[in-house]
């Protein structure tokens, strides 16, 4: 927990994104994610962690369903969305 906390922390604003490789909707997202990455570059962080090789790590964060993206503004969480969603909602949420 003390790395996803050192994760959480590693920029001002980061994204992060739990997904299953298994998970339709989580493969669906994959270019979006990417996408909103390159856009985001030097005004966030964005980390994806597979679910079935952080199931501990999930269940002490709540993430009961993927893809969850939880994002976090100096160490905090200020948002979360379980679900597809679309790019331009996702980078929104990102640079407010």
């Amino acid at each position: 927990m003390n790395e996803y906390q050192t994760l959480t922390e590693s920029a001002p604003v980061v994204l992060v994104e739990f997904f299953a490789t298994w998970c339709p909707h989580c493969r669906h997202m994959m270019p979006i994610v990417a996408d909103v990455k390159e856009r985001v570059v030097g005004l966030a962080e964005i980390y994806q962690l597979d679910i079935d090789k952080n199931s501990e790590l999930a269940d002490a964060v709540d993430v009961s369903g993927v893809p969850t993206f939880i994002l976090y503004k100096g160490g905090r969480e200020v948002w979360r969305q379980s679900g597809e969603i679309a790019e331009d909602e996702l980078l929104s949420r990102i640079e407010r």
